[in-house]
């Protein structure tokens, strides 16, 4: 794919998964935005970007911080094409244990920071009215629920929600508006046992993560993401909007988006004791299904 000419911006690269988006992006000829909150992880970012990247060390969440990102793509490149928003944080504790403070700040950088910096870039975008490109990541905790994640959960799922309804909204502008989904081994995935000896392992003896991780469960590395990123990124994926598509290890996916999967009538309406004695809907599974080794 190639992107030159292009300019984007990632958010939350300075390391993990945004940094290989950043990468790749250049890699294919874009020009890049880097951003994190902190200036030395931006200094170094984007000097492992190359390619002229620019960084700008802020949190994402308030319009002042969208409007910085923006305005460091328009001052040194000219224009803005593709906004990743990747930053993100985890403040994981079960529901009765779970403060206001560790909900807000989680729901504040994931879904108002996609708001702030997708709005931000909508507006520009339609300005210089040559259509765009907005990847939002999501998670599978967000299309499925995990256990001690209300927030971050919440948030994703929002991201998706907003995924398909800006879809609806910038259609007429040629803004393309997708959810990506990525499975990938980070410091996060390291925590998880089933998974974490051999992500160890892959790192410590350069060999690359067991087949039945990167087929059967769908995780490989941070790099098997980016393809994804750079197609939804160029001229090739211009039809393909309001979707919320998985990458990681062998594994490409699109996930269904929610519809009524049962449905019953009851002449004259439904009371309670006729749902009682009526209900025989097969349940839905919920949860990140646990690893099957």
């Amino acid at each position: 794919m190639d992107l030159s000419g292009r300019v984007a911006i990632v958010t939350g690269s300075g390391r993990g998964l945004g940094l290989a988006y950043a990468e790749a992006l250049a890699a294919a000829g874009a020009s890049v935005v880097v951003n994190d909150v902190d200036q030395a992880v931006v200094d170094a970012a984007v000097a492992a970007v190359g390619g002229g990247a620019v960084g700008v060390a802020a949190a994402v969440g308030d319009t002042a911080s969208a409007g910085r990102l923006v305005a460091a793509a328009v001052e040194t490149f000219g224009r803005l094409d593709v906004l990743i928003t990747n930053a993100g944080i985890l403040r994981d504790r079960v529901l009765w244990k779970m403060t206001d403070d560790d909900f807000d700040a989680v729901v504040r950088v994931h879904l108002r920071g996609t708001f702030t910096c997708a709005r931000a870039a909508a507006v520009r975008m339609r300005e210089q009215g040559d259509g765009g490109r907005l990847i939002l990541i999501g998670s599978p905790a967000g299309q499925r629920g995990n256990f001690g994640q209300t927030n971050y959960a919440a948030a994703k799922a929002g991201i998706a929600a907003m995924a398909r309804t800006w879809a609806l909204e910038l259609a007429r502008s040629a803004i393309t508006v997708n959810a990506v989904i990525p499975v990938a081994a980070t410091e996060m995935t390291k925590t998880i046992p089933a998974f974490g000896p051999a992500i160890e392992e892959a790192e410590r003896t350069g060999r690359p993560l067991p087949a039945w991780m990167r087929h059967d469960e769908g995780l490989g590395t941070v790099e098997d993401v980016t393809g994804l990123i750079t197609f939804l990124a160029s001229d090739a994926s211009k039809d393909i909007t309001g979707q919320a598509i998985g990458i990681g290890g062998d594994r490409l996916t699109l996930w269904a988006h929610p519809s009524e999967k049962h449905i019953a009538y009851a002449e004259g309406g439904w009371t309670a004791e006729a749902i009682a004695s009526s209900w025989d809907f097969p349940p839905e599974t919920y949860g990140i299904p646990a690893p099957r080794r």
